[in-house]
């Protein structure tokens, strides 16, 4: 039996393939990460917002106006500023927790809780049975300008789709 002879000029060869992929993979991931990452200007108004009370904990304290319609000890229902159905409200907990992907378990019980608001008031306001939508907004990508979770239940018409219906799936499944 042979033994191969690895020349050095071989082995510097692999070396720098070798590198040159991981430098490769080292930018992509470098890359992926800066396109996934919210804009500096979102980041600078969300720390700046962070820094105050919300608008929601000002409409719990009373220090704003809000058409409530329902309170309690831990969550607060009003009509928003600018009603996007005929029935549009804001479902807020006390606890101003900044997004849904600040969610901790503890929190579990509490946004439970808001689904059993959403339902109530969809069958106080005859919207169970016709439909409605509910909404969370999070972070840049998705609109979100109040950094205090909420969730939007709306309804009283026909809401369409949920996004513009631009994009378009390279993988569609098949029936």
């Amino acid at each position: 039996m042979r033994k191969q002879h690895l020349d050095y000029k071989d082995v510097s060869a692999f070396n720098q393939i070798s590198t040159m992929k991981y430098l490769a993979i080292i930018l992509l991931l470098i890359l992926s990460i800066s396109l996934s990452a919210q804009s500096k200007t979102y980041q600078d108004k969300k720390l700046e917002k962070l820094s105050v009370k919300s608008p929601f904990q000002k409409i719990w304290d009373g220090e704003l106006p809000a058409e409530v319609v329902y309170k309690d000890d831990e969550i607060i229902a009003f009509v928003p500023i600018r009603r996007q159905t005929p029935i549009h409200f804001l479902i807020v907990p006390k606890k101003r927790i900044t997004t849904i992907t600040d969610l901790e378990d503890e929190d579990t019980l509490l946004i439970g809780k808001m689904m059993i608001v959403a339902r109530d008031l969809a069958k106080k306001y005859g919207i169970a049975e016709t439909g409605f939508r509910l909404a969370i907004n999070t972070n840049e990508a998705a609109g979100q300008s109040v950094f205090h979770l909420h969730m939007h239940l709306m309804g009283g018409m026909i809401t369409g789709p949920m996004v513009d219906q631009t994009f378009k799936d390279p993988n569609p499944r098949k029936n």
